[in-house]
């Protein structure tokens, strides 16, 4: 089977800084606002260098996508920047009224997603943000693996004509995704074949489900591991033709299961090809402080979890 390795761990929200700085040389057309968070959302690099198309919005993050919605009119591709929580939860009248309902080409790029935030605790670690913004008509979601896929998809969303939700997040994860390889909006990309199990994950679930698969391996089970970076559009194509061959997929998130990745898989098996379905994601809760590791284990999105859910759905075949 095909293996990963990694020689370099970076946080996903580098990845984003340095894809915003390539895009503040190469089209003039972008432009930047952050809620009071540029060194945790990593823009110092585009700010140095573009000042002029920067706007630091203080702690006003309904204010921020009312801004970058008008900023479109004028033919700007605005990239909003705050941690998760902020950039939906809090300003989800905006972005469904000023942005989504008109179809305005904000990129809303969001930093701290999920458990992994660690220590800030319950009140920032967003698990329902996935639900919110697919829910709405015309955005499209995704959440990318590591640093340099984080990069790729923020360098593919100025092209996108349309709102894009962008998740990345906090920690250091290992850097396992091609340098340069190319990102397409809606188009999952197959890490190994298999044949016995389909799993599917996202974010920073990929690189667990990558070290379930060859534990699964060692244990004589052929796992088909899918890295699905974009939750919507959902490449529905993909997921159906691997789970002809294996008869059964295990999703795997750091969200809710409620509204997540998982939920939007159920819906294209459901009305194509119903198989059995194991989840791991949170099960209908919020987190709490701890660091991001300790959180992973508790909360079970991690390998161990993944193999263990493996396991129960191929028993279910």
């Amino acid at each position: 089977m095909k293996t990963y390795t990694y020689t370099e761990k970076k946080d996903t929200r580098s990845g984003f800084g340095a894809g915003l700085a390539e895009l503040g040389r190469t089209n003039p057309n972008v432009v930047a606002l952050c809620a009071d968070l540029v060194g945790s959302l990593k823009m110092n690099q585009f700010i140095d260098e573009n000042p002029e198309r920067f706007f630091q919005i203080g702690i006003a993050e309904a204010n921020m996508m009312g801004i970058a919605a008008g900023l479109t009119v004028g033919g700007k591709i605005p990239f909003t920047g705050t941690f998760a929580n902020f950039s939906t939860g809090r300003v989800y009248d905006q972005i469904r009224q000023s942005i989504a309902y008109s179809g305005k080409n904000v990129k809303i790029c969001a930093s701290h997603a999920g458990l992994t935030l660690g220590e800030d605790g319950a009140t920032h670690q967003i698990l329902e943000d996935i639900g919110l913004m697919k829910m709405l008509p015309g955005m499209v979601v995704i959440n990318p693996c590591d640093y340099n896929q984080t990069k790729a998809a923020t360098l593919a969303i100025a092209e996108h004509n349309g709102p894009v939700y962008l998740r990345f997040g906090r920690p250091s994860v290992p850097i396992f995704t091609p340098e340069g390889q190319k990102f397409e909006i809606g188009k999952v990309i197959k890490m190994t074949e298999g044949s016995d199990v389909t799993i599917v994950a996202t974010g920073h679930l990929v690189w667990e489900a990558l070290e379930a698969s060859k534990a699964l391996f060692e244990e004589g089970i052929s796992a088909e591991v899918i890295n699905i970076h974009t939750i919507k559009p959902l490449d529905e194509e993909a997921i159906l033709a691997s789970i002809a061959k294996t008869g059964c997929i295990v999703t795997a998130e750091e969200h809710n299961y409620l509204g997540g990745l998982g939920e939007s898989v159920s819906r294209v098996l459901a009305l194509n090809s119903p198989v059995p379905q194991e989840f791991v994601a949170t099960n209908d809760t919020f987190g709490e402080s701890g660091t991001p590791a300790q959180l992973m284990d508790k909360y079970g999105l991690n390998s161990d979890a993944i193999i263990k859910k493996a396991k129960a759905v191929i028993a279910r075949k």
